[in-house]
């Protein structure tokens, strides 16, 4: 059998949680395949000796100013050729904006089978079987590639780090990137220019439910005055327009933990729940009792949110007088 290839992460020169994860499912699905990883960077020798000790097996490593920042051309062309000095069969990335990015044009290079978005992974008879949430949360896809190789990417925070070890070595490999089709120039921190949700105690989210942007400032807001809390959303309202980027909770949003939660309307797709479930009580209201939310909140309620969230604030309004 082919290898497994994960393709680790770096934030701050450090391997990202996200690719300890990958370390767990890789080695929840390996059997008589090998663990192997990629790390990409520069002067990332360390975290490279680091990863392969504790879930990354053997490691590719390239290390130099091309691949300092992400680059599409650049990565595409690392991993391929770890996937040649690895014989991988799967590889597995972590569902970021990088790794949305370069997973579909690894597919393509390496004509296989492409899943995306995934948050579990089984072995089943000697093949893998990825599950991925389909028709905003509502379904499981249980997705079985029919190809000799396939490209992954894996939701962050849908398993816990891997926690074993592993006795790796570290092989730097040598390429020639050649002309590359792009170029890192830099990097722009956008201004916050809304409520550092990171902050706040309490948190009053909405999501596709509540239907209608203007119903955020009428429904949702007024709940999280009376809270004395910050208002948030869902990926799907920003995506819409309806609320600025700053408002989103989730992976590709701000990751909270306030000591309360209200989840308005919205089903729970794992990247809401990557950026929420530390909170210290969660409270779901949702028409659906099969939504996905409620597998992480504290108390649940199956009901209409235009009759439960302003009775809901009313009632905290006349407790405080």
């Amino acid at each position: 059998m082919g290898a497994i290839l994960i393709v680790a992460e770096l934030q701050n020169g450090t391997i990202r949680e996200a690719s300890y994860e990958l370390a767990s499912f890789a080695h929840k699905i390996a059997g008589d395949r090998p663990v192997k990883s990629i790390v990409l960077g520069q002067d990332v020798a360390g975290a490279a000796e680091t990863f392969a000790s504790k879930g990354g097996g053997d490691v590719c490593l390239v290390d130099g100013e091309t691949t300092a920042n992400y680059s599409s051309d650049a990565y595409k062309q690392a991993i391929l050729k770890a996937v040649e000095a690895t014989d991988a069969e799967i590889v597995l990335l972590s569902n970021t904006p990088s790794g949305w990015d370069v997973a579909p044009r690894l597919a393509v290079a390496m004509d296989a089978a492409f899943v995306s978005d995934c948050f579990d992974v089984s072995d089943e008879g000697g093949k893998p079987v990825f599950l991925r949430r389909v028709f905003n949360g509502k379904l499981d896809a249980r997705v079985v590639p029919n190809a000799e190789r396939i490209v992954a990417t894996m939701q962050p925070g849908a398993t816990a780090p891997y926690e074993g070890s592993t006795s790796g070595s570290v092989t730097a490999l040598d390429i020639d990137f050649g002309s590359l089709g792009a170029r890192f120039v830099e990097i722009r921190t956008a201004e916050s220019k809304g409520v550092d949700l990171t902050k706040a105690d309490v948190i009053v989210s909405g999501g596709r439910g509540v239907g209608d942007p203007e119903k955020f400032p009428e429904v949702i807001q007024p709940l999280a005055d009376a809270l004395g809390g910050a208002m948030g959303a869902s990926r799907p309202v920003v995506d819409a327009g309806w609320l600025p980027h700053e408002y989103q909770v989730g992976s590709s949003g701000q990751v909270v933990t306030p000591k309360l939660y209200i989840a308005c309307g919205i089903s729970g797709a794992i990247q809401h729940l990557v950026g929420m479930k530390g909170s210290n009580f969660i409270i779901a209201i949702n028409k659906d009792g099969d939504a996905p939310i409620f597998e992480v909140a504290d108390l649940g309620v199956v009901a209409d949110l235009f009759e439960v969230v302003p009775a809901l604030t009313d009632a905290v309004k006349t407790a405080k007088g």
